[in-house]
């Protein structure tokens, strides 16, 4: 799956590799030490969130709860 932003995929293929090792040679051994993809998760999270500023994506749209709400069970504009 690709990034938000085209110029994320990158950095999100680098940190999932890293995730993918760090979580069968670290975390399956019990060592929930999240240090080994740190860095890599930062850039990342700092890049998708300039491609979501660039796209100018409504924050407060996407963190909006609607699960066991009225609005959860409307359909989506456009749809019949």
């Amino acid at each position: 799956m690709n990034s938000v932003g085209a110029n994320c995929n990158e950095l999100k293929q680098e940190y999932d590799a890293c995730f993918n090792v760090w979580f069968s040679t670290q975390f399956l051994k019990g060592n929930n030490s999240e240090r080994m993809c740190a860095p890599l998760f930062k850039e990342y999270t700092e890049c998708v969130k300039e491609a979501i500023k660039e796209q100018k994506i409504d924050m407060k749209e996407i963190e909006k709860n609607v699960l066991n709400t009225e609005e959860e069970q409307k359909k989506p504009t456009g749809q019949r």
